[in-house]
């Protein structure tokens, strides 16, 4: 299965980073094709354009800056996003991912007068995140009621693909984690994926 790992730290020793390096590890065993997208290292410019945003609409949509992004997106049966959730969002440069990279045409098809957008990830079989937060887990579930996982499991995964399975492994408080409780998250991440 072909696999597209997209990495969204800017550090290259993060815990992020190690998380993705044992996660295409385990993958890789378990016989995907995997493909290591890591949005800093590659500059990844996460600003939509004018012309991007302009042809939204229009026919087709000026995908001339972000078409290899594209067609590694188009080619994944498998997604899995690793990356820390910062104030309870995504990092910039994955939200410009998603801005420029799931674009109408590619990702979906407007509503308009069908009434409900069209996906055409169609392709996209499973959707599987890791990320990491500094806040303990019940303010995370309890208070602000998951908005990462809402976003994705339900307008981009919900929107953009069919009869694709999505997972949500949260690593919480993860700022100094012993070896013990990083050991854990990483066989959690095995045993899950």
């Amino acid at each position: 299965m072909k696999c597209l790992v997209v990495l969204a730290h800017p550090l290259e020793d993060s815990l992020c980073a190690y998380l993705a390096e044992k996660t295409i590890e385990h993958l890789e065993k378990k016989g995907y094709e995997v493909t290591l997208k890591n949005l800093y290292k590659e500059t990844f410019q996460p600003t939509l354009t004018k012309e991007e945003r302009e042809s939204y609409y229009a026919e087709s949509f000026d995908a001339s800056g972000v078409q290899s992004d594209i067609l590694q997106l188009k080619e994944a049966q498998s997604l899995v996003l690793i990356f820390p959730t910062w104030w309870f969002s995504f990092p910039a440069i994955l939200k410009g991912w998603f801005d420029r990279v799931w674009a109408p045409g590619y990702a979906y098809n407007h509503a308009l007068d069908l009434g409900f957008i069209q996906p055409c990830l169609l392709q996209l079989k499973e959707v599987k995140v890791i990320t990491t937060l500094g806040a303990a887990w019940w303010v995370d579930v309890f208070i602000l009621r998951q908005p990462v996982k809402k976003v994705l499991k339900y307008a981009l995964v919900g929107a953009c693909t069919k009869k694709c399975h999505f997972q949500i492994l949260s690593l919480y408080k993860s700022e100094k984690p012993s070896e013990k409780k990083l050991t854990r998250f990483i066989q959690k991440i095995k045993n899950t994926f």
